[in-house]
């Protein structure tokens, strides 16, 4: 089968949450001289962040052994890249993802450093913008994440950087949140929405707006979406969607979703910690149904 056609199903199914299947394709069109080179970052991009999470939230060591195990596997197919694609952005940017993974506060300088070698040859530069946002992120550094990323929206929308784009203000859009800022991270949720209203996190954070003003029923809705667009397949959207049903007194949807979410694996284990705390929530709520 033409290597194209399995980037392209690696493609789909990256975008449709099933990142085991997406590796698969995306390996046989690993060696492709046309196709190779995407294949691998594709994979690269996966294998660090397999569950799209926030990349500098805490793991427990279960997780945190695999993320080594796989930050291994991405560099290892870094240096399977031909020397001639090696000089791309896209390629740079992804080296120092790579080697901010650890987490380790040398490493994260690094990646910086190269980072602002690279911002100061091109200013707007969003991708190089975000990596830096997210290497500020990892150090704690927080406002000098919000300065990057407030830079990027002043930056005129570019479609060939969607995603570079999008990730920016979902990233900004959480640090509004953690610092109680809602209508700000709102108005970003609508932002993204505006380019792409399948944009399963956007819908999400919207919900986690509503669940802290305690509007369950509206956060709910907004779960849903955001379970939807997911293809079903996020254990944590689940466990919050199924949560806000209870808290909406939604029991026999809150029930439905629990079933969905049960059987879920990941290629991290944070699945299993999810599903603890989800299932712990749903029998309390159903042994004590008075609960407000």
């Amino acid at each position: 089968m033409d290597p194209g056609f399995h980037f392209c199903k690696g493609l789909y199914n990256r975008y449709i949450n099933e990142p085991r299947e997406a590796l698969k394709e995306f390996n046989f069109a690993r060696k492709d001289s046309k196709w190779g080179a995407q294949a691998i970052m594709h994979m690269v991009e996966i294998y660090l962040n397999p569950d799209n999470d926030a990349v500098w939230a805490e793991k427990e060591s279960t997780d945190y052994e695999e993320s080594l195990e796989a930050i291994d596997t991405a560099r290892s197919l870094l240096r399977q890249v031909r020397p001639q694609d090696m000089h791309s952005q896209r390629y740079k940017v992804l080296e120092c993802y790579a080697i901010m993974a650890g987490k380790e506060q040398e490493e994260v300088e690094e990646a910086l450093s190269r980072l602002l070698d690279l911002a100061n040859s091109d200013p707007n530069n969003v991708p190089v913008l975000l990596a830096m946002a997210t290497g500020f992120m990892l150090l704690k550094q927080t406002p000098k994440a919000r300065n990057q990323l407030k830079r990027v929206q002043k930056i005129p929308y570019k479609p060939e950087e969607a995603e570079e784009f999008e990730r920016a203000w979902l990233l900004l859009t959480d640090i509004h949140i953690q610092g109680g800022k809602f209508d700000l991270a709102q108005d970003l949720c609508q932002k993204c929405l505006k380019y792409n209203k399948s944009c399963a996190k956007a819908w999400e954070y919207m919900g986690a707006v509503m669940e802290r003003e305690q509007s369950y029923k509206d956060a709910a809705e907004h779960y849903e979406k955001a379970w939807k667009h997911e293809s079903q397949q996020s254990a944590q959207v689940g466990y919050k969607l199924a949560f806000n049903y209870l808290k909406a007194k939604r029991f026999v949807e809150a029930i439905e979703v629990c079933h969905q979410v049960r059987p879920l694996s990941f290629l991290s284990m944070d699945t299993k910690r999810v599903q603890k705390k989800f299932f712990s929530s749903v029998m309390y709520y159903y042994l004590v149904p008075d609960n407000p």
